[in-house]
């Protein structure tokens, strides 16, 4: 594998996992005015709660949603850095328009390393649109990963 192929893999995953990031953000926008929100409880965002174990305190009010936003972002990008690394190595990563991949963050960030982490309750607990809700967006960002990706690899 030529490394000058990965470096551009990573540049595009990360910048996709940015526009990816931005687009399920977006989705979930459109789905909580719809009225038709993750069906989850009250409580703070798992992204806030990061932030906030990743600060070590507490974050003021005002400044929780830049905090949150930080850590979905950050997440998002890593997520992409490494998806477009994987996708130059092994091109069947990129099999079915980044679906498979948002599946699988779904499932092991939001079922298995966030309730784990202490950051949501167990998957158990929470309401099926929750799961759906999660399963959805994850998808957006799925399929917008590999569209930003593939569009950046033209670029570069």
């Amino acid at each position: 594998m030529n490394p000058r192929h990965l470096v551009k893999g990573a540049l595009a995953g990360a910048g996709a996992g940015v526009f990816a990031s931005f687009a399920m953000n977006r989705f979930q926008a459109l789905v909580s005015r719809l009225g038709s929100g993750s069906g989850g409880g009250g409580g703070e965002p798992s992204t806030v709660k990061a932030a906030e174990r990743i600060v070590g305190h507490g974050i003021a009010d005002d400044e929780k949603a830049r905090a949150g936003n930080a850590v979905h972002y950050g997440f998002g990008t890593a997520l992409g850095l490494l998806y477009g690394v994987a996708a130059e190595a092994e091109p069947w990563v990129t099999a079915g328009f980044g679906l498979p991949f948002g599946v699988a963050v779904a499932a092991v960030a939001d079922e298995a390393l966030v309730p784990a982490a202490g950051l949501s309750g167990p998957p158990w607990e929470s309401p099926p649109s929750t799961h759906a809700y999660s399963l959805a967006s994850h998808l957006v960002f799925g399929a917008a990963l590999e569209a930003a990706r593939r569009a950046l690899l033209r670029v570069l």
